[in-house]
């Protein structure tokens, strides 16, 4: 996503985190990946309910599609951090547009699972 700054900033798509982790925690990671976009704390997980996005299965985390994403990385000599928090906690993309309508209901099946980002751009006119 970091890579489209520029064209998201083009087309005036406004990107938000959600995290149902403490504000510690948040803000740790914030700093650590040197976060720009506004991070949302949602300790209560409403909007991870309103948005059907429950726990996953063990399958889900710790699937070869995990372990494939895991593996690129550490090509790429990142490293890898220990897991902090509710790791069964499913997340996802939703893209709301200016009028409050939901374009894009993403449900991440685990870690791994985001939709392109090109596909992200395609719902969204230039």
């Amino acid at each position: 996503m970091r890579d489209h700054e520029t064209e998201f900033a083009r087309r005036r798509i406004k990107v938000a985190i959600v995290t149902f982790e403490s504000d510690y925690f948040a803000r740790s990671y914030a700093a650590e990946s040197g976060l720009d976009w506004p991070l949302l704390i949602d300790a209560n997980r409403d909007l991870y309910r309103s948005y059907d996005m429950l726990s996953a299965t063990f399958w889900d985390v710790w699937g070869p599609s995990t372990w494939w994403v895991y593996g690129k990385e550490l090509l790429k000599g990142q490293k890898l951090h220990k897991a902090e928090g509710d790791v069964m906690q499913r997340g996802g993309d939703v893209l709301i547009d200016p009028d409050g309508i939901v374009r894009l209901h993403h449900i991440g099946e685990g870690p791994a699972d985001r939709p392109a980002v090109e596909t992200i751009l395609a719902l969204v006119t230039p």
